[in-house]
């Protein structure tokens, strides 16, 4: 599926980053981009691969994560559309830092940051949005070290599915439901456990009635009594 440059316009003013760009600045980058398009599970990059530049999801999901020596994978973040990726190999070009792979058929456009730095070195307020974007995810790095350490399983996890709820729920019946599959595979990767351990605890919350698990699909019933399981 490929989009006119109206919808990746309108899909790049979604992102924090660029959503105070003028339609001529967007389209300015909209040209010096390109689009790429991945099977599901395909590899779009690995740790440690060339940082050319950033992507934008237009369509489908991308996982970003890290393999361990054992072959464990630690997934840091799910890109849903409308977001950035790679913005640190945009700014210093240096290898990747995580592995990235597509969830689903997804769609990227691609800038490169050749292209992109002086684009950048042009607008002040960027440059800004740039350095806070960059801050939040260290931020979110320091947050989830910390949440690896001080908070037992339980809590990490009702915390990660109520923020996932905020940034991408959407109402549905008696609650709100996170807006794409989360295979339980994939939020044991997150976690840094097994699926049995997530079956375990999904199933516990499932039988209070604050959540529905169905196909991957999540929806919860009660965001006030899954806050209150990292908040005490």
């Amino acid at each position: 599926m490929t989009h006119p440059v109206t919808d990746r316009r309108a899909l790049l003013r979604e992102n924090f980053l660029l959503k105070s760009l003028s339609d001529d600045e967007l389209d300015r980058m909209l040209r010096f981009s390109s689009v790429n398009s991945y099977k599901a599970n395909e590899v779009i990059f690995r740790k440690g691969d060339p940082g050319e530049g950033m992507m934008a999801v237009l369509t489908g999901q991308i996982r970003i994560g890290v393999m361990s020596a054992e072959g464990k994978e630690l997934i840091h973040n799910i890109i849903n559309p409308g977001q950035v990726f790679g913005e640190i190999a945009l700014l210093d070009g240096k290898p990747r830092s995580a592995d990235a792979v597509a969830i689903v058929p997804t769609e990227t456009l691609v800038v490169l940051r050749r292209d992109f730095v002086p684009f950048l070195e042009s607008d002040a307020k960027l440059c800004i949005r740039l350095m806070t974007v960059l801050c939040e995810k260290l931020r979110l790095t320091t947050e989830l070290a910390e949440d690896f350490m001080f908070l037992e399983l339980k809590q990490r996890l009702a915390k990660r599915l109520v923020r996932l709820a905020e940034l991408y729920g959407r109402p549905w019946r008696q609650g709100v439901i996170i807006n794409f599959r989360l295979p339980q595979r994939e939020l044991a990767a997150m976690m840094g456990t097994s699926r049995e351990s997530i079956n375990k605890q999904l199933r516990t919350w499932a039988e209070n009635g604050w959540l529905t698990v169905d196909r991957g699909n999540i929806a919860i019933h009660d965001m006030q009594a899954m806050a209150r399981e990292f908040q005490d």
